[in-house]
C-alpha cells in the first residue's frame, strides 16, 4: 500500500512542478499589462491570483494569456490537493505499520516510508543490518591505493532508501547534538564531511535494521 501511494504522490509532484515551472515561463512572455500585475510574487501566491483571473471571450493575446495562465494555475492547485490526500494516507499507513520506526530520531513519514518500501521489496536480503546497508547504498566501498586506506561511497543501492538516510543524517546533524558531537570529532581526525556523513548514514541504516527485524520480515512486507 505506501509503494502504490508513494508513486501516485510523487508523479503527482512531478506534474505539479512542471504546472509551476509551465506557469512562470509562461509569464516571462505573456503581455506587459498581465506580467506587471502579476510579477514578484510567490509560487504559492502567483497560483491563487492566476486561478481568478477571467480571461473574457479569447479574442487577444491578453485573454489567451489569462485563459493559459488559470488553467495552469487550476492543474497546480488540484495536483496539490491530491498530494495533501496523498501524503495524509501515507503518514496514516506508516505511523500503523512501524510506530517504532517513525519515533527514531529525525525519522519522517517520508523517509520511514521509504525505507520500509526498500525493505519490503527486498525482504530475503535483509539477513543483517550489513545486508541492509548495502541494500539502501549505505555500505562502504574499498577505494584504497598503496599505503592510503579509505572508503568511498556507495553509489548503487536502492537510491530512495539512501537519500532517505541522508535526510536523517541532516537532521540529526543539526538537532542531535551526539551527531554534532561526532561529526567535530571526526573532522579533527581529518575525515571529510563526505566521508562523515557515509559512516552516520552507516550507523542509521543499522538502527533502522534493528527496528524492522523486531518488527518481523512479515509487516513491513505486508505494509509495503
Amino acid at each position: 500500500m505506501i509503494r502504490c501511494l508513494r508513486v501516485a504522490r510523487s508523479t503527482a509532484m512531478g506534474a505539479r512542478t512542471q504546472a509551476s515551472n509551465a506557469l512562470n515561463a509562461l509569464l516571462v512572455t505573456a503581455p506587459a499589462e498581465l506580467r506587471e500585475h502579476l510579477r514578484g510574487r510567490s509560487t504559492t501566491r502567483l497560483v491563487g491570483a492566476a486561478a481568478d483571473l477571467e480571461p473574457g471571450s479569447i479574442s487577444s493575446p491578453l485573454a489567451a494569456a489569462r485563459l493559459a495562465l488559470r488553467t495552469l494555475a487550476h492543474r497546480h492547485q488540484a495536483l496539490s490537493a491530491k498530494i495533501t490526500a496523498l501524503t495524509s494516507e501515507l503518514d496514516r499507513l506508516t505511523r500503523t505499520a512501524a510506530p517504532e520506526l517513525v519515533a527514531l530520531f529525525g525519522v519522517g513519514h517520508d523517509s520511514a516510508g521509504a525505507l520500509l518500501v526498500a525493505a519490503g521489496d527486498n525482504p530475503d536480503r535483509l539477513r543483517s543490518d550489513a545486508c541492509f546497508a548495502m541494500l539502501c547504498g549505505a555500505s562502504p566501498i574499498q577505494a584504497s591505493s598503496g599505503k592510503t586506506t579509505r572508503h568511498r561511497l556507495n553509489r548503487g543501492g536502492d537510491r530512495q532508501a539512501n537519500a532517505a538516510l541522508y535526510r536523517i543524517v541532516l537532521v540529526r546533524l543539526r538537532y542531535h547534538q551526539q551527531t554534532r558531537d561526532y561529526m567535530a570529532r571526526r573532522l579533527t581526525q581529518g575525515k571529510t564531511k563526505k566521508e562523515i556523513i557515509r559512516c552516520l548514514k552507516r550507523y542509521v541504516a543499522r538502527e533502522v535494521f534493528a527496528v524492522l527485524h523486531q518488527l518481523g520480515q512479515g509487516s513491513p512486507t505486508a505494509a509495503a
